[in-house]
């Protein structure tokens, strides 16, 4: 799992200018995979932020306000939020049944042996260039919290 998402440094975080919800920066490389085109042409070197807040119009922004929103990405922002793993192409609620009747760990632990192998391409599939394997955990946790 060390390798996933390696290309990216997830150490620096911005307030969206329109949500104000915290953002962590994204590697270059994320960004030129997730833009349409012709969109992907005005991309400019500069250290770019991913606000995961799904209200939000915005997807990535610089410190210098150059704003990219989320209908300029190949994957429209309401598809990106019923994804819990891009690069397996598991949906949130697909994966909520799972934990519901028992069944999650199995594809908790194809997702964990696929990343070890390093199969996994979340710095160009994930909106945020960062590994899921955290998001299976919080969606576990939610889950079983909300449980009767």
């Amino acid at each position: 799992m060390g390798d996933c998402c390696s290309g990216n440094t997830c150490s620096s975080s911005k307030s969206c200018p329109k949500c104000h919800k915290q953002a962590k920066s994204v590697a270059l490389q994320t960004i030129f995979h997730q833009l349409k085109f012709p969109d992907v042409l005005n991309v400019e070197e500069g250290e770019y932020y991913f606000c995961s807040d799904d209200n939000c119009l915005i997807a990535y922004f610089t410190a210098a306000d150059k704003l990219i929103y989320k209908q300029q990405l190949s994957v429209f922002a309401k598809e990106n939020s019923r994804k819990l793993c891009y690069c397996f192409n598991i949906d949130k609620a697909f994966y909520v049944d799972a934990v519901v009747n028992n069944k999650a760990e199995t594809i908790k632990q194809f997702v964990i042996q696929k990343t070890k192998a390093g199969l996994c391409a979340c710095a160009i599939k994930n909106p945020s260039g960062r590994c899921c394997l955290a998001d299976f955990k919080k969606l576990t946790d939610d889950v079983l919290e909300a449980s009767p």
